[in-house]
């Protein structure tokens, strides 16, 4: 498969989850005033859209539709005989996600006939928010690639999906988990928006996690898999569209 294909899925995975994450943001607010409901309803709606979308694109990308995955597929297995991603791909793929997460908000602003382009003012900057982006973006990493080494890659829509959907609820920033789908929410004033001021707090955060979790990883499967071995789909989460706090 060339590399523009590749990116290709990477691109359409991450502006689709995005648009599932904030569209479904947008339809709770305008159905209910319930802000538990809205969560519920949202956290629904990205896990069962997240594990379709794995089972999609993974055959094509990998399905990782989140930079610090894609970077730890790279770290992770570079010293394999047959890495999951290598640093070329890494490069065509992170501006892919970025720039699919911006069009997949963008893109859900415009069906509920808001502005397509907003910026967001719901500041998440407080540092309980950060701890739970450095948590929810370890378990996430944990996830993915226990399943790689554990030889069990067809359980990944499943286990991503239902991991993201849990972690919508036991982390206090609705776990994030992903720069670029980060980047792409600072694009809409709704439910599921962050304020761009609180970006780069969010990633830092998500880069600290995706440390954390490959550190776990690694000390709980120090085996890579075999040569050969099909990789499990990583993705994002995306994210909980989160309660104002």
């Amino acid at each position: 498969m060339n590399l523009a294909r590749r990116a290709l899925a990477e691109f359409a995975g991450s502006a689709a989850l995005v648009t599932v994450v904030v569209g479904s943001g947008i339809m709770a607010a305008d159905l209910s005033s319930d802000v538990g409901v809205q969560l519920l309803a949202n956290s629904l709606a990205t896990a069962a859209g997240l594990a379709v979308l794995i089972v999609i694109l993974a055959p094509v990308s990998g399905a990782h539709f989140n930079p610090v995955v894609s970077v730890a597929a790279w770290v992770l297995t570079r010293g394999d005989t047959a890495p999951t991603v290598r640093g070329r791909e890494v490069a065509a793929y992170v501006p892919a996600q970025i720039a699919g997460a911006i069009a997949g908000a963008v893109l859900a602003n415009a069906t509920f006939a808001l502005p397509a382009i907003q910026v967001s003012a719901h500041d998440r900057s407080a540092p309980h928010l950060l701890l739970g982006e450095v948590v929810g973006t370890a378990g996430l990493i944990v996830v993915i690639f226990a399943l790689a080494r554990q030889g069990r890659p067809a359980l990944a829509p499943v286990a991503v999906g239902g991991y993201i959907g849990a972690a919508y609820w036991f982390t206090s920033s609705t776990s994030f988990a992903n720069p670029a789908v980060t980047v792409g929410r600072a694009f809409t004033d709704t439910f599921a928006g962050i304020a761009p001021a609180s970006v780069p707090g969010f990633i830092a955060a998500q880069l600290a996690g995706a440390a954390l979790g490959g550190l776990l990883l690694v000390l709980l499967y120090p085996n890579s898999p075999q040569p050969g071995a099909e990789p499990a789909p990583g993705a994002t989460h995306q994210a909980a569209a989160g309660q104002p706090r």
